[in-house]
């Protein structure tokens, strides 16, 4: 061997053994420590489990209390008004960047910004056709869901530069790599996303992967895949959807077949088309900027820690990050609100007003027979109507005196996923490339997984 390969090989050999910077791991460590603290341990506070996010949430909430409503109209009435106004006087500050995605949007989506707030402000001043201003249509996205998306969207906003940019992702990537790899297709920095959804909020969760996906981490299959299958609503809700539907005692056999369900269902339907289809190529601005494969020869732990390191010391300073910030906030408020109004009153109209879930849930009636289900007539709508809106299969299974049937629709309206009053909102809103009929799909698929397998648990298991 020449001295050139010998002066290569200890050059090398010192780069593994380099110790970490101590100021690069504390700019890592505090921040993400603030961040899991904020995200993803849960903890009780009065009778109520839930992460601090959502406590500072809801204290805000509480804070604002009837206010609420008045401000989403109010945001959703701006949000029409800035994006005629650039679209007309063609301001320069609009011209480029995220102000410029945020209001040059085409006419579809413009639409529904209109249609947005037409809805809202019919609603909270009570004029117009009753199915749109009736309290379980258009009442329940301005007075049950708003206020939550208001003030979970405004903290999760402000607070989730502390989770992805300071190099918690890359550690727990790292970490977790070859698992997610080999039994979800997925890089390991997907476990947060799973995490944050499970722990605090499957908007959260979703709102993780669009800005991951735009800045390059995920691909274009990754980012569909982890979207649509690991944004599983909140540890809180599922508690308030068991008190709500009368099975709260049964809380741990409940959630236990959730994750059993959910679990299986995300490592068989990205297997399968339209996700399995979905290109494995980067989003165009940014391209790939993931680096999985293992350089050095040092222990996963400390390899685990240099990424995060080298993250931490790339991280934005405060004004950038206050910066992003409230671009992140104006982006949710006066983009995503709109959409959320628009698809979620027209989906909760179709629920209430017409016979279209009835119709489409026919077939699911015999599929529950089979499945030994109690009352599966009335049962049978429970299993679709979720598409709407999630809280809907609840209302719906109130009526069913059966506690194995309730079980079963409780179970699988949290398996389900893509809630178009909300998640498929947020989904069609981002970048992350997917269309509704894909949604309309992948519905379709995690509920012909997941209903089996909640019926095998309820039978053999819980009841």
């Amino acid at each position: 061997m020449s001295a050139t390969d010998n002066t290569h090989d200890d050059t090398a050999a010192s780069r593994t053994l380099e110790p970490l910077d101590r100021q690069g791991l504390l700019k890592f460590l505090i921040p993400s420590l603030i961040g899991v603290s904020l995200f993803l341990i849960p903890f009780q506070v009065g009778g109520t489990i839930n992460i601090g996010m959502g406590f500072m949430a809801d204290g805000l909430k509480a804070l604002l209390d009837g206010a609420l409503p008045a401000i989403a109209v109010g945001v959703l009435v701006l949000s029409v008004l800035a994006t005629l106004y650039v679209k007309l006087a063609r301001p320069g500050w609009a011209d480029r960047g995220t102000l410029h995605d945020m209001f040059h949007v085409g006419p579809a989506w413009f639409g529904m910004r209109i249609a947005g707030a037409v809805f809202a402000l019919m609603t909270f001043f009570q004029f117009g056709p009753e199915f749109i201003t009736a309290s379980f249509t258009g009442g329940v996205i301005l007075n049950d869901l708003a206020p939550v998306l208001l003030t979970f969207f405004f903290f999760a906003a402000l607070l989730l530069p502390f989770l992805v940019d300071f190099g918690f992702m890359e550690f727990i990537g790292s970490l977790m790599r070859k698992p997610f790899r080999f039994i979800f297709n997925l890089p390991g920095r997907s476990a947060i996303d799973a995490t944050a959804s499970w722990m605090g909020s499957g908007t959260v969760g979703v709102l993780i992967t669009a800005q991951q996906y735009e800045k390059g981490f995920y691909n274009r299959r990754e980012a569909s895949v982890i979207a649509t299958n690991f944004s599983i609503v909140s540890i809180a809700f599922s508690l308030l959807i068991t008190s709500f539907i009368g099975i709260n005692h049964l809380f741990i056999q409940f959630y236990f077949t959730v994750v059993v369900a959910g679990l299986t269902a995300a490592v068989i339907v990205p297997r399968l088309p339209p996700l399995s289809r979905k290109p494995d190529t980067y989003y165009e601005p940014v391209g790939c900027q993931l680096a999985e494969k293992r350089t050095d020869n040092v222990g996963l732990l400390r390899y685990s820690l240099r990424q995060a390191v080298r993250r931490a010391e790339r991280a934005p300073g405060p004004r950038e990050l206050a910066r992003n910030a409230l671009f992140n906030v104006a982006d949710i408020f006066l983009a995503l609100l709109p959409l959320v109004f628009a698809i979620g009153t027209v989906a909760l109209i179709l629920a209430e007003f017409t016979p279209l879930f009835t119709w489409l849930s026919y077939p699911m009636v015999p599929i529950l027979e089979l499945l030994r289900i109690p009352e599966a007539e009335a049962a049978a709508p429970a299993t679709l109507v979720g598409f709407a809106d999630m809280f809907l299969p609840a209302v719906l299974a109130t009526n069913i005196e059966s506690e194995l049937t309730r079980f079963v629709i409780a179970c699988l309206s949290l398996t389900q996923l893509i809630y178009m009053s909300e998640i498929g909102a947020l989904l069609l809103k981002s970048k992350i490339p997917i269309k509704l009929w894909e949604l309309v799909v992948i519905f379709l698929l995690r509920t012909a997984i997941t209903l089996p397998i909640i019926a095998f648990m309820a039978h053999t298991f819980f009841f």
